[in-house]
């Protein structure tokens, strides 16, 4: 069996040379009773988890101020969300391969799943693994935010029982900071900072979110927004 220095050095290049721009590994336990409650003892029975981002088209989420505009909420869509998920599910069905191969059980999630329609939540947050992982934190829109790049980020998980080196989580840096909550068109977020333990509805109304992304679709035949993902100066600073 290959050494585990070895078996994160090995997923990380494999990663990288199949297109991540982002590679972390998360110690699950911390959040074992919010995993379970999400996605089930499926779920839970991964103590740990790689993973993996793939960096947003800069130029494409710097027009989303004007996402009514149906060639650019089209563009968002494809380049932004779509085609993104594509290649995360694919790296992490390669991961989850190379796991297996050398004896270790491993579950890819997909980047893009939801599971309860009426909660519209998904099996399992990617964005928890990115931050227990210390790729970033959890912002005031609900989105992990990178020191990089902010939250221009798509993001897919491996579950593994296999004896990785978890990274560190980052404190949340956004302070007072509250360019998401203003630029949301549907008004969804509180403006409270993250707290572990704490419900999603005391931070993001999901619903709001829902209904505007329905009417804009109804209305251009696209849906997009993602105005709390360009508003983040994290991002735009880069």
């Amino acid at each position: 069996m290959t050494s585990r220095n070895a078996l994160e050095k090995r997923l990380r290049e494999e990663a990288m040379a199949l297109g991540a721009d982002y590679f972390g590994l998360a110690d699950l336990s911390p959040a074992q009773a919010l995993v379970r409650e999400q996605g089930g003892q499926m779920m839970a029975q991964f103590p740990r988890a790689v993973s993996i981002g793939v960096v947003m088209p800069f130029a494409i989420v710097d027009l989303l101020p004007r996402h009514m505009d149906k060639a650019v909420a089209m563009a968002y869509r494809s380049h932004g969300y779509d085609i993104l998920n594509r290649r995360l599910d694919e790296i992490a069905s390669r991961l989850s391969s190379t796991l297996q191969r050398e004896g270790y059980r491993s579950f890819p999630v997909r980047a893009s799943q939801i599971m309860d329609e009426e909660g519209l939540y998904g099996l399992f947050s990617h964005k928890l693994a990115a931050h227990l992982a210390g790729l970033g934190w959890i912002g005031k829109s609900c989105l992990l935010v990178t020191p990089e790049v902010g939250p221009r980020v798509r993001w897919a998980s491996v579950l593994t029982d296999a004896p990785l080196t978890a990274g560190q989580p980052l404190a949340e840096r956004c302070g007072e900071c509250e360019e998401c909550v203003d630029a949301c068109p549907a008004h969804a977020f509180t403006g409270r900072n993250f707290q572990p333990g704490e419900p999603r509805e005391a931070r993001f109304d999901v619903f709001k979110c829902r209904e505007y992304f329905n009417w804009h679709e109804g209305r251009m035949k696209a849906s997009a927004c993602g105005m709390c993902v360009y508003a983040c100066p994290y991002g735009r600073k880069r």
